[in-house]
């Protein structure tokens, strides 16, 4: 047989990985989504209004004016071979029933917080840890700021020494990446404690 008849194998399809971007109400998860996704990200914000004053906290956010109802959506392409499905989760408390079923299938999460009210993503960590899935933290320097540093914000929130700690800024894209990055990190140096050779392996559905 010829070997110009010979037909090449397709290129296997990119891994998948599907990437939760958690945190309290107003702590820039629909930012952080929007500023590193490749596509047009997806968005369902709707406007605050008087009647949610009795029930959202805006002590220190009062300039916000809209606030994600279900989910956020986003895509990244890490390398040839991986692709990271975002999605952002809601942050007022009353949308927190959401979070198990956006959990489900996530390998991996970043926790964002806001130093400016460091309460508000409490929930958040625990969420986490309750359930046994990877995550780090990222410290949304809002207007590019970072009063404290990376290990201070650690010992705030009783992380343990597994966890990162990064400070990022939910404007910048590379900033955004580069916390993506550190987490995947993480997730593949837990497969390699476990005996899976550093591959992502997924949860059980």
């Amino acid at each position: 047989m010829a070997g110009s008849d010979t037909i090449a194998p397709a290129p296997a399809p990119p891994e998948t990985v599907k990437i939760l971007i958690a945190g309290g109400f107003g702590v820039g998860k629909t930012t952080m989504v929007g500023s590193v996704s490749e596509i047009a990200p997806l968005r369902t914000e709707e406007p605050l209004t008087v009647a949610g004053l009795a029930v959202d906290d805006l002590d220190g956010i009062e300039e916000k004016r809209a606030t994600t109802v279900a989910l956020d959506f986003g895509r990244i392409t890490i390398g040839q071979d991986l692709v990271l499905y975002l999605f952002g989760t809601p942050g007022q408390q009353r949308f927190w029933f959401m979070w198990n079923d956006l959990a489900l299938g996530a390998l991996g999460a970043v926790v964002l917080i806001d130093v400016r009210r460091p309460k508000s993503s409490f929930a958040a960590v625990d969420f986490f840890e309750r359930r046994g899935i990877p995550f780090v933290v990222g410290v949304n320097g809002f207007y590019g700021e970072h009063p404290y540093p990376a290990e201070a914000v650690r010992d705030a929130l009783a992380l343990p020494e597994n966890v990162r700690v990064l400070l990022c800024d939910a404007r910048e894209r590379d900033s955004c990446r580069n916390v993506l990055i550190a987490l995947l990190d993480q997730l593949i140096a837990a497969a390699i404690e476990d005996g899976g050779g550093g591959k992502l392996i997924r949860p059980p559905r």
